[in-house]
């Protein structure tokens, strides 16, 4: 009869970019459970709504995470936002979901260039974040920044995009989307990538929607949820949103789903840039949340749907803001799919479902 082991699985490991501790307990080489330790990043950073105002978290929030930090912009204010009952202008709506949208593909990119690495593909691994590297030339010639873009505030945005600007924009994602879609073809047809992801990591609908997952590791189990189909903000504005789904639930699966979203998301930059209206980017915002004023909001976040809270006291330091995050969500699966699999195969399934350790642990 086999005995058991305990084998530490992180918080620093060769081959994931993330600081996620696991226990895994190992029967031969199959693991039998996998208990997740969390903490280890903790920085204590909601605790600051208490020291600095709501404008000013605002720079905070979008430090949470350097590859979410827009969304996390993005959500902090529009939670303050109706909070206190600010509209913000239709272009600043545009805006965001431009930048927004860039950043989901700055995500994709760099997380198909990190599982390409793991897959052994150096080179493709290059190529991924040799895309990357344009996107992120958009972004510092919009806002400034590279990956911290300080451009989200409450009424609005910072700063504008013009007419030159968008045009270099969608020239630039029409050369990136060229060269994606032969990264793409590559990494949906490799019989070495199948061979890894195929089968491996499995989770069913039901178990999908029973553990509450979000994101595309949800949506490669055919859980048709994102939050972008509600409409909120800009995406209103869009002729046609649907989630993109597999059915497999596999490694594979979720593979697929992240790659067509990319393509998904330069779509949806092309047609905000065409409808784009004229007018202001922002509206002055006056005064403090009342006391006992409460708001939360939901955010299609790259990895899934981010939950924001926020409560007033009457003064320019909000009383309380929580932040619920994909991963955190995700982490119930992530636990489900371990168990009972190879574990040769641990860090790729943690590869495929993409968790980000700083966004939840915060």
């Amino acid at each position: 009869m086999s005995k058991a082991t305990i084998i530490p699985f992180g918080p620093q490991h060769p081959v994931l970019p993330e600081p996620l501790h696991l226990d895994l307990v190992v029967e031969d080489e199959t693991v039998v459970e996998a208990i997740p330790q969390i903490g280890f990043v903790h920085r204590g950073l909601e605790k600051l709504v208490e020291t600095r105002d709501y404008n000013q978290f605002i720079y905070v929030a979008e430090r949470i995470c350097g590859i979410c930090a827009f969304g996390h912009s993005l959500g902090y204010a529009e939670t303050v936002e109706a909070l206190m009952g600010v509209e913000v202008p239709k272009r600043a709506e545009y805006l965001r979901v431009i930048w927004h949208e860039i950043s989901r593909i700055h995500s994709h990119l760099l997380w198909l260039g990190l599982a390409a690495d793991a897959f052994g593909f150096e080179s493709l691994f290059m190529h991924c974040w040799r895309l990357r590297e344009r996107v992120l030339d958009i972004f510092e010639k919009t806002t400034g920044g590279r990956v911290i873009l300080s451009v989200v505030s409450v009424g609005g945005v910072n700063r504008d995009i013009d007419s030159t600007q968008m045009d270099e924009i969608l020239h630039i994602l029409d050369g990136i989307e060229d060269d994606y879609r032969q990264i793409m073809q590559v990494m949906l047809t490799d019989a070495s990538v199948k061979n890894r992801t195929v089968g491996v990591g499995h989770i069913s609908y039901e178990d999908a929607v029973s553990l509450c997952m979000v994101g595309p590791f949800a949506r490669a189990s055919n859980v048709a949820y994102d939050v972008r189909m509600f409409g909120h903000g800009g995406y209103g504005e869009l002729s046609d949103f649907r989630p993109l789904c597999a059915t497999e639930g596999d490694c594979y699966a979720r593979v697929k789903v992240r790659c067509e979203e990319v393509l998904q998301s330069i779509a949806i930059v092309k047609e905000m840039a065409a409808k784009i209206p004229a007018g202001d980017i922002a509206v002055p915002v006056k005064g403090s949340p009342a006391a006992g004023a409460e708001s939360a909001n939901i955010l299609e976040q790259p990895r899934g749907e981010c939950y924001y809270y926020a409560r007033g006291n009457g003064t320019k330091y909000l009383d309380r803001m929580r932040m619920r995050t994909p991963t955190s969500q995700n982490l119930a699966g992530m636990v489900s799919v371990l168990e009972g699999c190879d574990l040769a195969d641990v860090n790729m399934i943690i590869l495929t479902i993409d968790p980000c350790i700083s966004c939840t642990e915060r």
